[in-house]
């Protein structure tokens, strides 16, 4: 949504500015076929990588120019197919399968975000994990300032733009966004042409409420409000999420040095 839409209408006066760290689902793609297969013995084409997501634009985004290589004149792709939740429900429908008669079993604890005790190590439940990861690490490093529980996001015109501000000795020094849904999106881009952009980092979302409401995503159900359903995923994922996890997220970053160690120099 929101890059394709970059890409298309608002050119140089962007695009330098959009991060170009892959998103999770390439991280992975780029992790298997270039280096896991290799641990393993196969070969980029003998592993068929299949991802589940909440949006239909990443089918698009795995069969970009960029994460499709070349293996013994094999074309390979990085992620082979993506399937929305909504289409991984709608399998599991039309095999009639019961979870309630199926046999437990653990967890696959490779690359997993839950822990010995099954917290999970994300945070806000959907998007924004990312501005928040990147936020508490700017203002531990740059600032030598450990920043304890939740981020104190603001609402400002409606739910779907917040902003979350550090001051050290009084003084703003870093002032991060959650951008959420087209409206939004199209005043940041009217600041940023202005030179009046006050962001060191904006986090968008082309969808309204972000991932968790992307386009992919299981509908709400008969007599359910889209909002309702929202709300109600998120305080099922943050039941689960460690209050420790909120401030502890640098363990994970150390995880993603690696990987991208791993993807900067493949061989």
């Amino acid at each position: 949504g929101w890059i394709c839409y970059a890409e298309k209408t608002l050119g140089s006066y962007i695009l330098p500015y959009i991060s170009s760290v892959k998103s999770p689902q390439q991280v992975i793609g780029a992790a298997i076929k270039h280096h896991m297969v290799e641990k393993l013995g196969l070969k980029p084409y003998d592993v068929y990588h299949v991802t589940v997501m909440p949006c239909y634009d990443k089918k698009l985004e795995a069969v970009r120019g960029d994460f499709v290589f070349s293996v013994e004149e094999k074309e390979v792709t990085e992620v082979d197919s993506v399937l929305t939740t909504g289409e991984v429900l709608d399998l599991i429908q039309s095999k009639s399968v019961d979870f309630k008669t199926m046999e437990e079993s653990p967890l696959d604890r490779l690359l997993t975000n839950v822990d010995d005790d099954g917290h999970l190590y994300g945070v806000s439940g959907g998007s924004g994990g990312y501005a928040e990861a990147i936020f508490r690490y700017a203002a531990r490093v740059l600032f030598n300032r450990e920043i304890e529980g939740p981020l104190d996001f603001k609402v400002l015109r409606n739910s779907d733009f917040r902003e979350v501000t550090l001051e050290v000795e009084g003084r703003p020094v870093l002032k991060f966004a959650l951008c959420y849904g087209f409206r939004n999106l199209q005043n940041i881009v009217r600041k940023v042409k202005m030179g009046k952009c006050e962001y060191q980092f904006i986090e968008v979302m082309a969808c309204p409420s972000g991932c968790l409401n992307g386009g992919g995503q299981i509908k709400p159900a008969k007599g359910q409000s889209p909002k309702d359903l929202i709300q109600q995923l998120e305080g099922v994922y943050m039941q689960d999420v460690s209050s420790s996890m909120l401030t502890t997220f640098h363990v994970g970053c150390r995880a993603l040095l690696l990987f991208a160690i791993l993807i900067l120099y493949p061989y």
